[in-house]
């Protein structure tokens, strides 16, 4: 391994100035993608930036939905009981991401910033309408998730730019979210496809609303807004499941490779996309 610099700051004020002094630093969160990295000489840095010590972003707070900073780990996110119980999809991405040793480590704000289009807390995350809060030499700025990946490990971020947390809208009642995908192995795989799927039924039973997100199937994670017009102010139920999975496969962008190849991938697309309706339908009944 080559020799590199470290840098450790204390506030997230002092991280910044030192990506501004150092635009060529690679800041390190749990360090289970950039330090395999760069064990493996998949990645070359000059220095890398500690964000360990940074008290802003481990911190995880409720109000008017919930903020969750992007220090903040698997382990924590898959134990919060209002996560597991308000945010679903997120607790089952969290507790499903590799083994127990690499979710005590491994954060929230590493895994998205990753940028990988199989990273399995987007998909949930954009069906839950999440909102980036990012840090930088001028301020701080806020953007939609959907727009914070730009292709397979790139993002928004601009130089001198940090990804300081994740904000989640409070849910409404009867609403429900899930997510389900499918690997190879029982566990600490990467997944092959996955699907998170977020519902809001009125008072008639009908779907108020419904997002439906989509994880390695295309250069980036990504929202079927097809699915949302489909569904709204419809009654529930297989036959109108099966119709959104199509939507869906037909919006996928699957490629061949040495997991899957691209016709596997849009059948299970269509496969998992029924079960995670079908699933966060079962829980915004149970939310009524």
């Amino acid at each position: 391994m080559k020799r590199f610099g470290y840098l450790a700051p204390e506030s997230l004020a002092e991280a910044v100035a030192m990506l501004a002094a150092h635009p060529d630093a690679t800041p390190l969160a749990g360090g289970t993608n950039v330090l395999v990295q760069v064990k493996e000489g998949h990645r070359d840095v000059a220095t890398l930036l500690s964000l360990r010590r940074l008290p802003e972003l481990h911190q995880m707070t409720y109000g008017d939905g919930v903020r969750i900073g992007a220090g903040v780990t698997m382990a924590r996110i898959a134990a919060d009981a209002h996560i597991r119980a308000d945010y679903t999809a997120l607790a089952t991405a969290a507790a499903l991401l590799g083994s127990v040793q690499t979710r005590n480590m491994a954060t929230l704000g590493g895994n998205l910033c990753n940028a990988s289009p199989s990273a399995d807390t987007a998909p949930p995350l954009l069906a839950l309408d999440a909102i980036a809060v990012i840090a930088g030499p001028d301020g701080e700025r806020e953007i939609p998730l959907a727009g914070f990946f730009l292709g397979p490990g790139r993002t928004a971020l601009a130089s001198g730019e940090l990804l300081r947390e994740i904000v989640l809208p409070a849910p409404e009642p009867r609403t429900g979210s899930a997510y389900v995908r499918h690997i190879p192995r029982a566990a600490m795989d990467i997944s092959v496809v996955g699907v998170a799927a977020a519902l809001r039924l009125d008072e008639a039973g009908r779907i108020g609303a419904a997002r439906l997100a989509l994880g390695a199937v295309a250069p980036t994670p990504l929202l079927v807004p097809e699915v949302e017009i489909l569904l709204s102010g419809q009654e529930p139920g297989d036959a109108l499941f099966a119709a959104a999975a199509e939507k869906a496969q037909a919006t996928a962008q699957p490629l061949s490779d040495v997991r899957a190849s691209a016709e596997f991938r849009r059948h299970l697309v269509g496969v998992l996309t029924r079960r995670a309706l079908r699933a966060a339908l079962a829980q915004a009944n149970g939310r009524g």
